[in-house]
């Protein structure tokens, strides 16, 4: 009752009492967002978060794509299943599963606002013992009109519908940038603690789908009395990030003058810059086990202990990237920028202390034998070194490019090849702007070093996999006029690395395919409004990438203004995946493997909700999987023995203060 009236009276504050020298949050002329593009640090505008629509999707774990395999409550691990929007692995691959809740450099925005802005925001729900809040706050001021500071914090908390479910994480982190005439800087620094309470699943998918009979008859059960495979297991991913890019322009100054040759203005136009970058990235993760009773019954193989687990493994890079480039635009015939960079990483990986024998009377009884003949590295070193060149255009009116290529040279990265491209142009049609757009990615790449060499108590692996090649193409088709976006694509994957039903990592010796369309069309009459998401998705091997055949995004809702300043969105949306093999999760190593025993979809995931916008302040309130126990065969189930959050009104607010 507290947190209600906490987000009431914030939204009061803010719609009546919060009110600035400035009604309104400033528009596009005045403020705008950035995002970075690699390697050189080129900016691109980023859309800035302002709008009412949708808002209560930040309340539903499950809204991340229309197919999201995950263990259920806030701030836990996930998997978009929609294979064309996911990532591939990355050198640290325990942080992948917690991707959605830590940003990163693809994620991070800067902001330009003219004007200091602050946003704080506030989701609750669930009750006492099945709590699941998150507080947000998000600052960005400018010092002067060059240069600018933000601060973010991100902590979201749940207990978890479902006992030994919790989870929580704190995120914050601090940000600046300069633009000069002559000198440029942008740079940020993250950090993030992310803690699970690992429950392994319930022991039972009938506690879900016929409770019953399992109960003598007794159809209803409390899911927090529902009981899991483990009760003592935790996971914690830490890690942070430091990245800053700087960039020194040589150009002239282009003076314009009046009728008595008089100076009236100066610009400086670069002509072309010099750029380097740093980006600093660590990690750990930990994960313990003190239950001895579900070690052994859990997990098959025991390396390091029996009775308990305390599994460490921890990353770093540094990427040191110079580079020089001709600017877009310096003059008529410089119709594109041109650059070039020399770029080297040093990566460090240490795993857990094995300190036990190896084989002999040495090795403690009852120790897994170990399965090689000699110990793996507890620390291992690399050094890469690539160099590479792009090709930009960002300010054309008919036609804007992007082209970025890159060849490694020393270390692990030997032979590595990267290149990436994308087309597009705006064509006028029907009073409109149609955007077409093309795109294209090709690398080579070497396995990352965890998938080759990997220690702890329940899993080891020795691997010598090798490069993985990756081709993708397609192409886009936004039309606003009547709401239509279109974006067809396919990929071809050799060597591709995941895990097997026995949770070890393997490469698949050939190719699959992956062709991909994704339909959205945007419906409207009056007030009535219906969008829709539709995805269809085609893997050549199931047992290799397994993807729902079919996934759909529905929202139908009426939007209007009471009293021409309260803005309502009312409406119901629902996600839904067909049938398939979903993916298994290992607590222990946070991976996602194949299984071909159990098949989770075929479920809509329906949400009852009504955002309102009243002056700088939007608020929901939700009534989350709003169809439970009315359709769907109660097979709320993404993962295995992972069940959906059962349904729970929820309620949350954010203010956008403008001062």
């Amino acid at each position: 009752m507290k947190h209600h009236l906490l987000i009431i009276l914030t939204v009061l504050l803010a719609g009546f009492g919060g009110v600035s020298a400035h009604d309104d949050i400033p528009n596009d002329s005045l403020s705008y967002s950035w995002r970075i593009l690699q390697p050189l640090g080129l900016r691109e505008r980023a859309p800035m978060d302002t709008l009412l629509f949708n808002y209560h999707k930040t309340a539903v774990p499950s809204s991340y794509s229309p197919a999201f395999a995950t263990t259920g409550n806030q701030a836990s691990v996930g998997k978009n299943m929609i294979f064309m929007d996911s990532e591939p692995m990355s050198d640290f691959f325990f942080r992948d599963a917690k991707q959605f809740w830590i940003p990163n450099l693809e994620t991070m925005r800067f902001f330009n606002t003219r004007i200091p802005m602050s946003q704080v925001g506030y989701n609750t729900g669930g009750g006492r013992e099945l709590a699941q809040d998150w507080f947000k706050f998000l600052f960005s001021g400018n010092l002067n009109r060059r240069s600018q500071i933000g601060v973010l914090v991100s902590y979201p908390y749940s207990k978890g519908s479902y006992e030994n479910q919790a989870a929580k994480g704190l995120t914050w982190g601090l940000s600046g940038s300069y633009t000069g005439d002559r000198y440029e800087f942008q740079g940020f620094f993250n950090a993030y603690n992310m803690i699970n309470k690992e429950n392994g699943g319930i022991t039972d998918d009938l506690y879900i789908l016929d409770p019953a009979q399992l109960q003598g008859g007794v159809s209803t059960i409390n899911p927090k009395s529902i009981p899991t495979n483990l009760t003592n297991s935790h996971t914690r991913v830490v890690g942070k990030e430091f990245y800053m890019n700087h960039r020194y322009k040589v150009g002239y100054w282009r003076e314009e003058k009046d009728d008595n040759d008089s100076v009236v203005a100066r610009e400086y136009i670069p002509v072309s810059s010099f750029i380097w970058t740093l980006d600093y990235n660590s990690g750990r993760h930990r994960f313990t086990n003190t239950n001895s009773t579900q070690e052994k019954d859990f997990w098959t193989n025991h390396y390091i202990s029996t009775n308990d687990t305390y599994d460490l493994t921890s990353y770093s890079s540094l990427r040191n990237t110079i580079g020089v480039s001709l600017l877009e635009g310096f003059n008529k015939y410089a119709k594109a920028g041109l650059g070039a960079f020399l770029t080297h990483e040093l990566r460090t990986y240490k795993q857990t202390p094995d300190t036990f024998a190896i084989s002999g009377d040495d090795r403690p009884e009852g120790l897994t034998p170990y399965p090689f003949d000699s110990r793996l590295k507890g620390k291992e070193t690399q050094n890469l070194l690539y160099v590479g060149a792009q090709l930009v255009k960002q300010h054309g009116h008919l036609l804007n490019y992007e082209a970025t290529a890159s060849l490694g040279l020393v270390g692990a990265a030997a032979g590595e090849i990267k290149a990436e491209g994308n087309v597009s142009t705006r064509i006028k049609l029907l009073g409109d702007t149609v955007m077409v757009k093309g795109y294209g990615h090709f690398s080579n790449t070497t396995a990352p070093y965890l998938m080759n060499n990997y220690i702890s108590n329940h899993f080891a692996w020795k691997n010598d996999f090798g490069k993985i090649r990756r081709l993708r193409f397609g192409g886009m088709l936004d039309l606003p006029h009547t709401g239509t976006f279109v974006n067809v694509g396919v990929e071809n994957i050799q060597n591709h690395i995941y895990f097997s039903p026995d949770m070890l990592p393997v490469q698949n010796g050939g190719s699959v395919q992956v062709f991909s369309v994704k339909v959205q069309q945007n419906l409207r009459w009056r007030a009535l409004n219906w969008e829709n998401t539709l995805i269809y998705q085609k893997s050549s091997d199931d047992a290799v990438i397994p993807l729902p055949q079919f996934a759909v995004y529905s929202n139908l809702y009426f939007y209007f203004r009471i009293a021409k300043v309260l803005q309502v969105q009312l409406g119901v949306d629902m996600d839904y995946y067909t049938s398939y093999y979903a993916p298994g999760y290992q607590p222990s190593t946070m991976a996602f493997y194949n299984q071909r025993e159990i098949k989770c979809g075929n479920y809509p995931f329906m949400n009852a909700y009504a955002n309102f916008k009243l002056s700088r302040a939007r608020f929901f309130v939700l009534y989350s999987h709003l169809n439970q126990g009315m359709f769907g065969d109660d097979n709320y189930f993404s993962l295995p023995h992972y069940p959906l959050n059962p349904r729970r009104f929820q309620m949350g607010v954010i203010v956008d203060f403008v001062n």
